[in-house]
């Protein structure tokens, strides 16, 4: 009997475990006019993963795509995807995104009541569990939790606005949950999200990121397999 093929999440790990940092494109720019064909061009290029941006106009004031698109990008590919959840009240959904078949679930500990209880629900739903932390929130608020994290997002710029200048304290915060984990907090993967370009991936990378976000870096290239190719190799020479 051949063995199984191996998850998306296990594809994106050895990945990680054998070149070094990945770029996981954010899908928020691109032409929803023609999705399928611009995540097989995605996945043509080179892409480890897609991050979709789930607002839902109350933790932020964009409102964005839900279900229906997840669902959508789930069926035009294999590649694992992370859906970031920048809503109120993410547990009532989280059932929802893990029976489409996402394999990271992201969701920011200032809109969690329990955060420990939510994150142990996502695992149990079969996604990684992964616990975003917004720039105006200190690392500190996020150590209780390390333990039950498989990753931590570290927002390097407000979640919800486009346009942003990449905030530096954010290496200051990947630094120091690189610490925590060597300290043994937790067995997490470092992410960053926000700003980032040419001129940040490699401080990123440097301080710790492994999973990097990136949206207009790569949307908005005129080759997406050249994008993506250039800031991966930024970061794993930063690394």
């Amino acid at each position: 009997m051949n063995p199984s093929p191996p998850k998306a999440i296990d594809r994106l790990n050895d990945r990680l475990e054998s070149s070094g940092p990945v770029i996981l494109p954010a899908l928020l720019l691109c032409d929803f006019g023609h999705l399928a064909r611009e995540v097989e061009a995605l996945e043509k290029a080179g892409a480890a993963g897609l991050h979709l941006d789930i607002m839902d106009g109350q933790f932020v004031p964009q409102l964005t795509y839900g279900m229906v698109v997840v669902e959508a990008v789930r069926r035009a590919t294999a590649l694992p995807l992370e859906v970031h959840l920048m809503v109120q009240e993410p547990e009532r959904s989280l059932a929802d995104y893990a029976h489409a078949g996402v394999d990271i679930i992201t969701v920011h500990l200032e809109s969690l009541v329990e955060p420990r209880r939510t994150l142990k629900m996502i695992t149990s739903l079969g996604p990684k569990a992964h616990l975003a932390v917004s720039p105006r929130t200190p690392v500190q608020h996020a150590v209780p939790f390390l333990d039950c994290c498989d990753g931590v997002l570290v927002m390097s710029v407000e979640p919800g606005y486009g346009g942003q200048a990449f905030e530096p304290e954010s290496l200051l915060k990947l630094a120091e949950l690189s610490k925590l984990r060597d300290g043994g907090a937790g067995a997490f993967r470092l992410c960053i999200d926000g700003g980032i370009s040419t001129h940040t991936v490699g401080p990123a990378a440097a301080a710790g990121a492994e999973l990097i976000v990136a949206g207009s870096a790569v949307i908005r290239a005129s080759s997406y397999a050249e994008a993506i190719a250039h800031l991966e190799q930024l970061a794993r020479n930063a690394a």
